[in-house]
């Protein structure tokens, strides 16, 4: 399989037609400098690889080179990577040794006036391949991680910062463009040290869907981390990766990090208190999940903590709220790999279950509060634990997972620029897959890598998934709320899940609250479209979707009382 078609490549699921993104303002050059790193890559929480990276800045412009090996269905061992860059960040060169379940692959490529000539062997097949290329592309080979340092210095810088789309080449005919949707200037905590990470958040439109992917760097530009939770690949500093260390996207006045107990491991979470409260007093809890996307406590999407600042508005209100990172993620014990949803519920019953042990907390007045696929966690939790006195969903999808999965990738076809012929085609590939995950059966009629990637645990569980079954079950109180402005999961899904309830669920308070002006984040929005993320000026939650929840739980609580 030639290297372009790599399963490891994040671009493989991203990569689409060459962009016609403009040329960016000139950076500065680095000053001079080398530095060698080297960087463990996680694959679903398992340690799948590792590349050894060095960047050296002269005059000249800047040179980024590594070697590596990742481990997979077709072992890829990279040899010598190098990508070099002229001192405006134009392109000047990249050269590729490596191999791919045996097959060498040895590929040099220039760029001269606006093009990328690449020549040499593809596991045994000539390459000789002339593309055209926007000015100032960003180098991103499909099997070196590396290569994202280029990208990270000039996201820090002022005039790279100002440019919010960037060409990319990936390799001979394979093109594409990422845009910035989101950048914020967060923590990394390693053991009881801080410092500060600015983390950018990149959308990609490919063949499967819109992807997110998240890109660490520190003040300087230096990359700290790689993060592709659609395809929960995690490529790490080395002193980044260990069980300590986790980052601090958000904080509130009154957070207090604590470790807590699960099934064998332990999860790192963060209470938020109320501001003030009685000395004796036991409080009412919340327990708030993350959805797919959002691996740590803090449920990022889109830019914005959406967890973190719900977990604010929540204390505010009297409310203890808790929120906690995915086993295998932050500082978080388990293992990643193996998580289903199932588990995720079980987690959060852990949670509950500790909550009501303490002596601060009001045992018979704890909630679960789920975010998009959280919400489905919170659901199932409810269903197996009667303790829990309520549940809220937000932003909850109505349909099974596989209908889901088409959904998402309907909605994205239809945004791009591929013929009808090809959307069709794309869809009948994922129904295919999508059968085959959940049936065990089919896989011999598709690709030996695609099932390496979709046959988890955790897409299993997730196609299987089936929120009106669940939904008859729950028998507590069940708030459903949801932005008429949600492009990621349509207000539609608010009516059909409100009727299930209503009309076939055991729970005998069921309250429906569709949010006008605002989208999947929660937060006031215009469009509600993804591309619509990276321009919001008002990234702080909606307080009419805060005060309804508050409302709500203030009242379902009282009656608990």
């Amino acid at each position: 399989m030639p290297v372009r078609h790599c399963i490891w490549a994040i671009w493989l699921l991203l990569a689409v037609a060459a962009s016609g993104a403009g040329p960016r303002a000139q950076t500065a050059a680095q000053p001079a400098g080398r530095t060698s790193r080297g960087y463990t890559v996680f694959v679903a929480g398992a340690v799948a690889g590792r590349e050894d990276v060095t960047v050296e800045s002269t005059a000249d412009g800047v040179v980024i080179s590594g070697q590596g090996r990742l481990s997979g269905s077709r072992d890829v061992v990279v040899r010598r990577a190098e990508v070099r860059y002229g001192r405006d960040w134009a392109p000047a060169a990249y050269e590729l040794e490596a191999s791919v379940g045996g097959g060498d692959i040895t590929l040099y490529t220039s760029f001269p006036d606006g093009t990328a000539v690449t020549k040499g062997v593809d596991e045994g097949g000539r390459i000789d391949q002339t593309d055209t290329l926007p000015p100032r592309a960003v180098v991103l080979p499909n099997v070196f991680f590396g290569a994202y340092e280029a990208l990270t210095r000039q996201l820090v810088t002022t005039a790279a910062e100002a440019a919010r789309e960037f060409p990319v080449f990936v390799g001979a005919k394979a093109q594409g463009a990422l845009r910035v949707v989101g950048a914020s200037v967060e923590q990394m905590q390693v053991g009881t040290s801080t410092f500060n990470v600015r983390r950018y958040q990149l959308s990609f439109a490919g063949p499967r869907g819109l992807a997110i992917v998240n890109v660490y760097a520190d003040d300087s530009g230096s990359l700290l981390r790689v993060n592709v939770p659609v395809q929960r690949v995690d490529v790490m500093r080395d002193d980044l990766a260990s069980a300590t260390s986790r980052t601090v996207v958000f904080s509130n006045p009154s957070d207090e990090a604590v470790t807590l107990p699960a099934a064998g491991f332990n999860l790192g979470a963060t209470l938020t208190w109320p501001a003030s409260r009685a000395a004796a007093a036991k409080l009412p809890a919340v327990v708030l999940l993350a959805d797919a996307a959002a691996s740590e406590r803090d449920g990022v999407v889109g830019g914005v903590p959406i967890l973190g600042r719900l977990a604010g508005a929540i204390a505010d209100a009297g409310f203890v709220a808790v929120r906690f990172d995915k086993r295998g993620y932050g500082q978080s014990g388990g293992r990643a790999e193996s998580a289903s949803l199932g588990d995720q519920a079980d987690d959060a019953l852990a949670v509950v279950r500790w909550l009501g042990e303490r002596r601060d907390i009001d045992r018979d007045r704890i909630a679960v509060v789920g975010h998009n696929e959280g919400a489905w966690a919170a659901l199932l939790a409810a269903t197996r634990e009667r303790r829990i006195a309520a549940v809220v969903s937000i932003a909850a999808p109505s349909v099974t997972g596989s209908e889901r999965v088409l959904e998402q990738q309907r909605h994205v076809l239809e945004r791009m620029d591929v013929p009808p012929a090809e959307r069709v085609a794309k869809i009948e590939l994922q129904s295919r897959i999508n059968a085959a995950v959940v049936s065990g059966r089919g896989w011999d009629a598709l690709p030996p890598d695609v099932r390496k990637q979709a046959d988890t645990p955790w897409f299993q569980s997730l196609l299987a998934f089936d929120p009106a079954r669940v939904m008859r079950d729950v028998r507590q109180p069940l708030l459903l709320v949801h932005g008429e402005l949600d492009a990621e999961v349509p207000v539609s899904h608010l009516d059909r899940l409100g009727e299930i309830a209503q009309k076939q669920g055991r729970s005998k308070m069921v309250n429906v609250v569709a949010v006008r002006g605002v989208n999947h984040l929660l937060t006031p929005a215009v469009t509600g479209e993804i591309g619509e993320y990276a321009s919001l000026t008002n990234r702080n939650l909606s307080a009419d979707v805060t005060t309804a929840i508050n409302t709500w739980l203030t009242r379902t609580f009282a009656a608990v009382r």
